[in-house]
């Protein structure tokens, strides 16, 4: 039988974004294509540090021990413009991370998203802006890493956060604050605050967490000794009124987040280092530049401020 990946949360994720290339990076622009080969097989047996986005994989995965071993609830495989060659390096350092990472996708030189629909993917990960960029144009749920001083921490939690306009949903209403002001967004939002929001770019990924979190409850049923581990936060700058259009979008979705942030404007980058995620997702980088001092933080350029 063929290995079915519905069901399943499945993320994809480049080399970039999994790991620390910045010596790779350097030598492949600066020296070219050939010594960036010479050098990767130089060093295949070297294993690359954990990247940016490193913290957030490593937890998802390990929620697979809730799961039968023959049946994960998370799916991870790799998506690279590395070719197969300068990819050993990659899946050998997966190994010696222990991270349960056994598929892998490259295409030298090429974007690899667009094998993301017949891979059921909810998500797509890269530092390459021009590889997210194409995918989200494509209408794939994608987001690019960037560079961050996080230290990761102790925990078994998984904490991760998202911006609400432009990423869970999409930016019709955003686009009338830029156009109008807040005194014009405030009356739309109250005009329409029985009408759902249409779902952004990772409204899915979303619900794809509240299954797991759901087969957690389970799991907490069955062993008391069991504590959730996955917390999904909002963190946006709605303040109410317009507040109670995004809590009635979430319900009318069927998703739901454990903790709201509506800030009104206040820096997000102020409450990142008490939340902590593990991984922060905006469609505005200039919302990212203070939140990537703290925080895992990658941007989903969708909608009309991208």
């Amino acid at each position: 039988m063929p290995y079915d990946l519905a069901g399943r949360l499945v993320i994809g994720i480049a080399s970039s974004a999994l790991f620390d290339l910045a010596e790779s990076d350097t030598v492949f622009r600066d020296e070219g294509e050939e010594s960036y080969r010479s050098y990767q097989e130089a060093h295949v047996d070297e294993p690359l540090a954990p990247g940016v986005a490193f913290p957030f994989i490593q937890r998802l995965l390990s929620l697979n021990d809730i799961a039968c071993a023959d049946d994960p609830l998370v799916e991870v495989i790799v998506m690279s413009r590395n070719d197969p060659d300068t990819g050993l390096r990659v899946m050998r350092s997966i190994a010696h991370h222990e991270l349960g990472i056994t598929r892998a996708i490259f295409t030298q030189g090429r974007s690899p998203y667009l094998f993301m629909s017949v891979l059921n993917m909810s998500l797509f990960l890269s530092a390459n802006e021009d590889d997210v960029r194409a995918a989200i144009a494509q209408g794939y749920p994608a987001g690019q890493v960037l560079a961050s001083a996080y230290r990761d921490d102790n925990s078994d939690e998984l904490r991760i956060a998202f911006d609400f306009d432009g990423v869970l949903a999409d930016d019709a209403s955003e686009q009338i604050f830029q156009r109008h002001g807040l005194q014009d967004f405030q009356q739309h939002e109250t005009t329409n605050v029985v009408t759902p929001h249409s779902p952004g770019p990772l409204r899915d990924f979303l619900a794809n967490l509240n299954k797991i979190q759901r087969r957690e409850e389970q799991r907490c049923s069955e062993d008391r000794g069991y504590s959730r581990r996955v917390r999904v936060s909002i963190v946006t700058a709605r303040s109410a009124p317009a507040h109670e259009r995004a809590i009635a979008s979430l319900k009318a979705w069927g998703v739901t987040v454990d903790d709201a942030f509506f800030l009104g404007g206040i820096d997000k980058g102020a409450v990142m280092p008490i939340l902590r995620p593990h991984i922060f997702f905006d469609d505005q980088k200039t919302h990212l530049v203070s939140t990537a001092q703290s925080v895992p933080s990658v941007h989903v350029p969708f909608g009309s401020s991208n």
